[in-house]
């Protein structure tokens, strides 16, 4: 296949040559391409001409990329990606090599995308775990909820540096005071280091087991993932309808599995004690005080417990 050069070169009609000529010279006079011929001196004017089409690429990706319009309005032909120039020496011949680059906002799309893949949720508002976060304005956002904040970013910093830990934490606190929001923040923020999560809400967890009990394969499939995940959440535990079967067959196989290997992570309106008396008692067999401490067996040693003060902040950016 011919070059766009020797295309241009052989043009019968005066006034496209002359037009191709005058587009030739404009481009090799761009700021790139004198950039490119400074920092490579070994490039000749018949490189340069057999390469016109390396060359236009090269700077019409460029001029795009300094007027953005944004990801998913992009001019390039491959959308996300500029064209980079490379010149390289192959058995004593100099060649301009093109490669198709992704931009920062692809870069950061792709982060994005891999976030999300990482983390799984039964029954939470999506919108909680695809949030910018940012470390001061949570900070800021309540002083009285200060404390807490940092607990959380302290332990994202130790698992970042240190690996997974064993450990997880229970966030006690009263309605709407960012429980959850912190969490989700804590999942988001693993996530780009690579962590996978899950986060469930109980209450509507517990009350969808019921028709699971129906579908075995289903059943298994849910209590896998949560074995699994590096990082487990069991957002608003004690607000839920608790049964027998709930507690001692999938609460403790999971927690049983997890205690010692991975951390499992608590929001709730309960302190420990509270919590252990509400899975003390199920709606079908009364107390069972036993039964309670034996779950509770797998909760309490293996959390830090972090009081969240603060306003109610439901309704509200978080």
């Amino acid at each position: 296949m011919e070059s766009l050069g020797q295309l241009l070169s052989q043009m019968k009609n005066p006034q496209l040559r002359r037009r191709s000529e005058e587009l030739s010279a404009e481009l090799l006079n761009s700021p790139l391409v004198l950039s490119l011929r400074a920092a490579h001196p070994e490039l000749t004017d018949e490189q340069l001409h057999l390469n016109m089409a390396k060359l236009y690429q090269y700077v019409n990706t460029n001029r795009h990329c300094s007027n953005c319009p944004g990801l998913d309005d992009c001019p390039n032909d491959f959308p996300g990606h500029y064209t980079k120039l490379t010149v390289e020496n192959t058995g004593g011949r100099t060649q301009l090599i093109d490669r198709q680059v992704p931009c920062d906002k692809q870069n950061q799309r792709q982060t994005e995308l891999a976030v999300k893949k990482r983390i799984h949720s039964f029954y939470v508002d999506e919108r909680a775990l695809e949030e910018g976060y940012n470390e001061v304005e949570i900070m800021m956002k309540d002083r009285e909820r200060a404390p807490a904040v940092a607990q959380v970013i302290k332990y994202i910093n130790e698992t970042r540096e240190n690996g997974l830990q064993t450990q997880g934490l229970y966030l006690e606190g009263h309605f709407g005071t960012g429980k959850t929001f912190l969490l989700c923040y804590l999942l988001h923020e693993l996530a780009k280091s690579g962590y996978s999560g899950v986060i469930v809400y109980m209450p509507e967890f517990v009350e969808d087991l019921k028709s699971m009990m129906l579908d075995n394969q289903k059943l298994k499939e849910s209590v896998e993932v949560m074995k699994q995940a590096d990082l487990l959440i069991f957002d608003d535990i004690g607000a839920e309808n608790l049964n027998p079967w709930v507690r001692d067959h999938v609460m403790g196989a999971i927690l049983n599995y997890r205690m010692n290997r991975k951390p499992t992570f608590y929001t709730s309106n309960h302190s420990l004690s509270a919590l252990e008396k509400h899975l003390s008692f199920t709606n079908k067999d009364g107390e069972e005080q036993h039964k309670g401490q034996r779950l509770m067996d797998r909760i309490a040693p293996f959390v830090d417990v972090v009081q969240v003060h603060g306003s109610n902040k439901r309704g509200r950016n978080q």
